[in-house]
């Protein structure tokens, strides 16, 4: 359904899980499981694996422990690496120029932190004629409640929610469990 001519594929998007971003998320060890669930499944179907990776001058600084992708995940040398500085994966990156180069025009999205970088993905996604799906359990976040948010749970829960039945002309979103992921 998407609306970029000539994009037939589904890429998985694992965005952002890193030793820095999920040291302290909701969940982590069980969304890590999902994501690995969903790798494995991608990786059997010949299904394109596209890895992002944060860094910016604060928290991940590039090249130290809290950068790096998180052990129990295994990128592969053919699977392309994105690094971003802004939550949107598509910003100032070649995101864009990989997908295309793969004939991607579906993205399934996994990863952290749900209410940034994973929301801005999905967004900008959407914006840029991709069909994004979300991962209702392979997504996190970490408890910002001392700063106003919501728990981590029902900022996930609401992400999961509103991302549901988010669409635009041309476009679909969509929310699903790793359990009920297809890549076609």
């Amino acid at each position: 359904m998407t609306t970029l001519t000539g994009r037939p594929h589904t890429a998985l998007l694992i965005v952002d899980v890193q030793n820095g971003s999920v040291s302290r998320a909701h969940n982590r060890n069980g969304v890590i499981a999902n994501i690995n669930t969903l790798l494995d499944k991608a990786r059997a179907e010949r299904v394109p694996v596209v890895w992002v990776q944060h860094s910016d001058d604060e928290h991940l600084l590039r090249d130290t422990e809290d950068w790096q992708i998180v052990p129990e995940l295994d990128p592969r040398e053919s699977e392309p690496l994105v690094h971003k500085r802004y939550s949107d994966s598509f910003e100032s990156t070649d995101l864009e120029q990989r997908l295309a180069e793969l004939g991607v025009g579906r993205l399934v999205v996994t990863g952290a932190q749900t209410d940034m970088c994973i929301r801005a993905t999905l967004h900008g996604a959407m914006v840029r004629g991709y069909d994004a799906t979300l991962v209702a359990d392979a997504h996190t976040t970490e408890d910002l409640t001392e700063w106003g948010a919501p728990a981590p749970e029902q900022v996930i829960a609401h992400t999961n929610l509103y991302w549901a039945d988010e669409h635009a002309p041309g476009r679909r979103g969509g929310t699903v469990a790793t359990k009920e992921v297809t890549f076609d």
